[in-house]
């Protein structure tokens, strides 16, 4: 899975110890209701699109280009929508490395693009329904995310 050039720094410095991380969230709603997310490509669960802010990066241009990445459209911010962290936003990766996210969470809508995943981070990208976020394999970060923001009924 591909790490920034600036994460690749901060992890040969210090390993796998816990990192406090700025991120952002996307998340692209069609006329339908319906919510775009991948799957990861390493875990093989579906997630929120979004992921790191870069240094010099703002969030919004962070939430485009995530975006972009992974499932290869196109998207216009329509509002933030919260700003998440807590105990329910830490992730080890299957490297070990330990990650506490602070999450800005933007509501988008699809303008463009081609929706595809990106082979690298993601597998798979496709619309959801609420009733079908509710059965499908979410890692605990997605999940814990929309069910805080009320697009999800707790399990």
């Amino acid at each position: 899975m591909a790490i920034s050039p600036f994460l690749a720094r901060l992890r040969a410095l210090i390993g796998d110890e816990l990192l406090v991380l700025p991120s952002v969230a996307v998340l692209p709603w069609d006329d339908d209701g319906r919510l775009l997310i991948v799957r990861n490509a390493e875990t093989g669960q579906w997630q929120t699109i979004g992921g790191l802010i870069e240094p010099d990066e703002s969030p919004r241009t962070a939430a485009v280009r995530e975006a972009k990445e992974e499932a290869g459209v196109d998207v216009e911010l329509t509002g933030l929508r919260d700003v998440a962290g807590g105990p329910e936003y830490r992730m080890t990766y299957p490297n070990g490395d330990r990650t506490a996210y602070v999450s800005i969470v933007f509501d988008a809508r699809v303008t463009g693009g081609a929706l595809r995943a990106d082979g690298d981070e993601t597998s798979e990208a496709r619309w959801f329904s609420v009733g079908e976020l509710a059965e499908a394999d979410l890692n605990n970060f997605s999940r814990s995310l929309l069910r805080e923001l009320g697009a999800l009924a707790p399990r």
